[in-house]
């Protein structure tokens, strides 16, 4: 007597079969772990990516708030300088010799 392995079911032996539903088992097992790595790596960069541009978005709301600040103090300073008379530099109003000696060499012609 042969062996159920060599048993013949039209051309299909059992040892055939056997070798055919392993090698598709171990494609398939193949696949999913792949495919469930893959599912996990684009999960955590695209919560990297969400934390990433949370961040990115509060620091253009700093900035944007700096600017405008900064640009409200430009506004402030340009104004005050056009309601204001630029006083002329005398040895009076100044404690620097350098500065004084400029404005001595000015006023002397």
């Amino acid at each position: 007597m042969t062996s159920i392995e060599n048993h013949q079911l039209k051309g299909i032996t059992v040892k055939n079969v056997v070798v055919t539903i392993a090698s598709t088992a171990s494609i398939v097992a193949y696949v999913m772990t792949t495919y469930f790595d893959l599912k996990t790596d684009i999960q955590s960069i695209k919560s990297a990516q969400e934390t990433e541009t949370r961040v990115n978005n509060v620091r253009i709301r700093i900035l944007e708030s700096e600017v405008a600040l900064l640009q409200k103090e430009i506004n402030d300073i340009n104004l005050r300088g056009k309601s204001t008379a630029v006083p002329s530099l005398t040895a009076a109003n100044t404690n620097a010799p350098a500065l004084l000696s400029v404005v001595n060499k000015q006023q002397s012609p």
